[in-house]
């Protein structure tokens, strides 16, 4: 049994999610072989319980399997979506290590407005605090002054410097400004916020595109990381969203928040079955410590109710 105060949240958090699977389940499962029918009701449960056609076809073929010829009880049905979910979950449940050299690590972190980005780029900054690396944050979304304002009351409670320029500024300028104050500090880890406009593609690419060059001008390899933020509540529109960044930025990873907040958790399993991006991370609660990197066997329990 796990009740560590993670354990706690992520069951917590992915109660709604496992309750609407359960809503899903209930009645299919009995004691009676499995026949085609049911197996085909199970089938369509899981994928509308956002778990990706993947995953569900797995099941149903598992289910389908003759050790269970003489049926299987809804628990039975829960531990073999549980595994199913594991080894979807395990090539990409990967934390940001920090290894860039020189330093620091740029890690660029994009995501529509609404997303949760600029609270993530916290959570994300608290993290590396933890581990000992020095952070510096970088205010590259010039696009709104809130996100600006908002990622200045940040820096000041984490006690972590800050480079900022005025609303509607030049974002590449800010984060050529940002690596070299970094460089010269012995700064870690740099974390960007980007705007979040997807309302212009063509304008949100060619701002990235600049940050880009900027960066590749004073280390080849930077940005070491593009994390884009997902927010789960949006269901399967996450998996449009990762989709376009894909194109327009470049995505090498995932972060997805607000996980505690829907039914739709079951959209992880679809994220990492559709594009096999590392999810870096997992946000489910407001505090600081609610955005964590997770353990695939212990996150595929939880969302398939395996155990309490």
């Amino acid at each position: 049994m796990n009740d560590t105060p993670w354990h706690k949240k992520l069951l917590g958090g992915f109660k709604k999610t496992s309750e609407r699977l359960t809503e899903n389940l209930t009645g299919l499962v009995t004691k009676s072989k499995l026949d085609a029918e049911t197996l085909d009701e199970i089938e369509e449960a899981l994928i509308v319980s956002d778990l990706g056609p993947a995953t569900a076809a797995a099941v149903r073929s598992r289910l389908a399997d003759s050790r269970y010829e003489r049926g299987i009880d809804e628990v039975g049905v829960r531990e073999v979506l549980a595994e199913e979910i594991a080894k979807v979950l395990a090539p990409v449940a990967i934390p940001i290590e920090v290894e860039a050299f020189p330093r620091p690590q740029v890690i660029l972190v994009i995501g529509v407005n609404g997303s949760g980005k600029t609270t993530t780029i916290a959570k994300l900054a608290h993290l590396f605090l933890e581990q000992d690396y020095g952070v510096m944050l970088a205010a590259g979304d010039t696009f709104r002054a809130a996100a600006i304002g908002q990622l200045k009351v940040w820096a000041d409670r984490l006690g972590i410097p800050i480079v900022s320029g005025p609303e509607g500024g030049d974002a590449a300028g800010i984060v050529f400004d940002a690596v070299k104050k970094a460089t010269a500090t012995g700064i870690d880890v740099l974390i960007v916020d980007t705007a979040g406009r997807l309302q212009n593609k063509r304008e949100l690419m060619d701002e990235l595109a600049k940050i880009r060059r900027v960066l590749g001008r004073i280390n080849p390899a930077s940005p070491h990381n593009v994390v884009l933020v997902l927010d789960a509540t949006t269901g399967q529109n996450a998996l449009s969203q990762i989709e376009i960044f894909k194109e327009v930025a470049g995505v090498t990873g995932l972060v997805m928040t607000k996980l505690d907040g829907t039914a739709r958790g079951g959209v992880l399993v679809a994220a990492a079955e559709k594009f096999g991006l590392p999810i870096h991370a997992v946000g489910v609660g407001e505090t600081l410590e609610d955005l964590r990197p997770f353990d695939p066997q212990e996150m595929a329990q939880v969302i398939a109710g395996a155990r309490a």
